[in-house]
């Protein structure tokens, strides 16, 4: 009998976070002030805009805004609040924050991850519950990540910065955990026949996906097998580029995996 996804690596979680902080101020220290005015990928954002947008995230971590987020009806309203009250705050202002809210929401994981407050289950808006320490590093690594890597260094004309097996671990960790609720929330048709998503590269691996959400495999069988560059799939996978275009493969049923990937949108 398949089991339920394996609980996350927090450690790993914890360098990761380390890892895309690092990355992030890097980056971000080397901006002009006409880049760190122009407009990001992401719809309505200036570069300015998104930074504001992690470190007010990783402030709700441990401020009671974070219960403004957990109980939103939708994530993207919840994000967009926040942004909108630092829109005119001067680049100083905006940087003082991350750095600060970055590092007191990684010292909060690394004490809470050998607490059993880890495995606390909070709710994220429409994501779901999910246990408190992925929660913290999941949601900020992948913000990190995605972030950085296409709707900032892209918009800039920029080189996208590298990453390695242990950060896009901690990435794809969290996608899997918000998407395995999101198709047990909203089940593909005939995904009851399984579905198996394998992305390939650094961090990858293998998952399946049932009616009641994401699996770790088995020796049973799927009706359908995706594959695609694990690097690829932050991108796709929140629907910024179509999966038709990204290198995704398919076996097997090939009806059901166009209707479960057209439902893959992990915000």
């Amino acid at each position: 009998m398949s089991k339920r996804l394996p609980a996350a690596d927090l450690p790993n979680m914890t360098a990761a976070l380390r890892g895309e902080r690092a990355e992030m101020l890097s980056f971000t220290s080397s901006l002009t002030d006409d880049e760190w005015s122009a407009p990001s990928a992401a719809a309505g954002w200036r570069i300015a805009d998104v930074v504001a947008h992690i470190g007010a995230t990783a402030r709700s971590f441990y401020t009671p805004a974070g219960l403004r987020t957990s109980f939103a009806a939708r994530l993207e309203q919840a994000n967009e609040d926040p942004v909108d009250r630092r829109r005119h705050w001067s680049r100083a202002k905006v940087m003082a924050e991350y750095q600060r809210a970055g590092r007191r929401a990684t010292t909060l994981l690394d004490v809470v991850r050998c607490t059993p407050a880890a495995r606390v289950r909070v709710p994220m808006a429409e994501l779901g519950r999910h246990p408190l320490g992925l929660m913290i590093g999941g949601a900020l690594v992948f913000d990190h990540h995605t972030h950085l890597r296409h709707d900032m260094a892209p918009a800039l004309g920029r080189p996208v910065p590298s990453t390695d097996a242990d950060r896009m671990r901690a990435v794809l960790t969290w996608m899997i955990a918000v998407l395995s609720k999101q198709v047990a929330k909203a089940p593909v048709a005939g995904i009851d026949a399984r579905v198996a998503l394998t992305l390939t590269g650094p961090g990858g691996g293998t998952w399946w996906f049932d009616e009641a959400g994401g699996l770790a495999p088995s020796d049973e069988t799927v009706a359908a097998h995706v594959t695609a560059p694990a690097l690829t799939f932050p991108d796709w996978g929140t629907q910024r580029s179509s999966w038709r275009d990204r290198g995704v493969t398919v076996t097997g049923d090939s009806e059901l995996a166009a209707r479960f990937l057209d439902a893959v949108n992990v915000i």
